[in-house]
């Protein structure tokens, strides 16, 4: 898909457009979870030049004034779509990391680059347009409580197997993970050659992960 440039490519340093109000009860809930379903399919179908809140309206069946009472512009409609796209994420990390069930680091990562490449499945164009076309609509990682919940878990991952990683820095060792399981898992499901086997790429991913973790370790081990 050809790169749309529009006013925020051009200037990244602006404010990111926010909802007028957050949904409380449930059918509001379920109203602008419609909105933003219906904007997904838009952009995947049409890109952000085919996109208006007029045309969002239509496909979700509300009014077009159902659609400004949360959100004033389309911008602010792909600024929420990355939010939740964020808090899936959060959501895949903290059931594979909540579990009472002891599991060993390897596996913990295995589980998670799992769930996150399911999860980039599910809606795999909807990710290329929002990872492609506009990533400056994705609010920066630690200004984000669901990006900080995210960090907090890893953090606590790595703080309950840390006799295993040789990464001096805890805080430093989740934010590279984080970042190096996001930039794999995205190229994993948007750019990943045919040649390659699913099954061969996550565990690499995997491999990658782990590897980055236990290096310190075996950079002692090697000067012991």
């Amino acid at each position: 898909m050809t790169r749309i440039e529009n006013s925020h490519s051009k200037d990244r340093m602006r404010p990111l457009p926010t909802p007028r109000k957050v949904p409380r009860q449930a059918r509001s809930q379920h109203m602008v979870e419609q909105i933003l379903q219906a904007t997904a399919r838009i952009l995947e179908e049409h890109g952000y030049a085919g996109m208006n809140t007029n045309a969002v309206a239509a496909r979700a069946g509300v009014s077009v004034g159902s659609v400004y009472q949360y959100f004033p512009n389309k911008d602010a409609l792909i600024t929420a779509l990355h939010e939740r796209h964020g808090a899936q994420m959060y959501a895949a990390i903290d059931a594979v990391l909540g579990g009472e069930e002891p599991r060993t680091l390897r596996e913990q990562l295995a589980a998670m680059v799992h769930a996150w490449l399911v999860a980039h499945q599910l809606e795999p164009e909807l990710h290329k347009v929002l990872e492609k076309e506009f990533p400056f609509f994705d609010a920066p990682s630690q200004d984000g409580a669901v990006d900080n919940n995210s960090f907090q878990c890893i953090l606590h991952l790595l703080q309950r197997h840390k006799d295993e990683i040789g990464q001096p820095d805890p805080d430093l060792a989740t934010w590279v993970l984080l970042r190096m399981m996001e930039s794999l898992v995205h190229a994993a499901v948007m750019d990943a050659p045919a040649r390659f086997a699913g099954a061969d790429i996550e565990r690499s991913i995997v491999d990658a992960l782990e590897g980055f973790l236990r290096a310190g370790a075996a950079r002692q081990g090697a000067l012991a």
